[in-house]
């Protein structure tokens, strides 16, 4: 089974896939994250890189990424790529990817893209109020990323707002389950895992 999660930057996607990995097992479950297949740039300045929009459909090499999942689905390992979000490039490094019964894939632009839309068994969106998803970018990208907050401020307000209003919102209508504040809900991921143990039985 392939499931597709998608919502905005910040609400809460990341807290879903845990809690559909801890509800499934025994169950073998891989993630692959959307943000691992943002395009590399290698002949791009440090300072060209940090114009790029990433929040644009453009910036994810969505090509390699339904490779991945079709080679997943056929039961192929895959070698995912490794990004550094402080350096805006990849790394050079893969990380392995085994099959599993269950693929999860997350990014806010999955459910935009009519390729990965069509080889979802079950999209999801996690639909998140903008000042709780705001924050937790916030948050985020000064500690996990090595952004300043006049940089996270600026990107998000030039390119994250923008975008998530032209391509991420409009995306939700692709949804088959439309959850609120993700995987802090836990009778909806429980709805999501009881449908997924049900659909590996059957």
């Amino acid at each position: 089974m392939v499931v597709g999660i998608a919502g905005g930057s910040g609400s809460g996607k990341t807290t879903l896939v845990e809690a559909i990995v801890d509800g499934m097992a025994p169950v073998s479950v891989v993630r692959l994250e959307q943000d691992s297949y943002y395009r590399d740039q290698p002949t791009l300045s440090f300072a060209e890189r940090e114009m790029i929009n990433y929040d644009h459909p453009n910036a994810l090499d969505n090509e390699l990424l339904v490779d991945d999942i079709r080679a997943l689905v056929r039961g192929t390992a895959v070698e995912k790529p490794v990004y550094d979000f402080a350096q805006h490039q990849r790394t050079g490094q893969r990380q392995r990817v085994e099959p599993a019964p269950v693929v999860l894939v997350d990014g806010i632009l999955v459910l935009e893209s009519p390729e990965l839309r069509g080889l979802l068994d079950l999209k999801l969106f996690v639909d998140t109020d903008p000042d709780v998803r705001v924050i937790r970018r916030i948050v985020r990208d000064l500690r996990e990323r090595g952004r300043t907050l006049d940089s996270v401020v600026t990107q998000y307000l030039e390119t994250v707002r923008p975008m998530h209003l032209q391509f991420v919102e409009p995306s939700k209508r692709h949804a088959d389950v439309i959850i609120p504040e993700g995987g802090l809900n836990a009778v909806a991921a429980g709805m999501v895992i009881a449908w997924l143990h049900t659909m590996l039985t059957t």
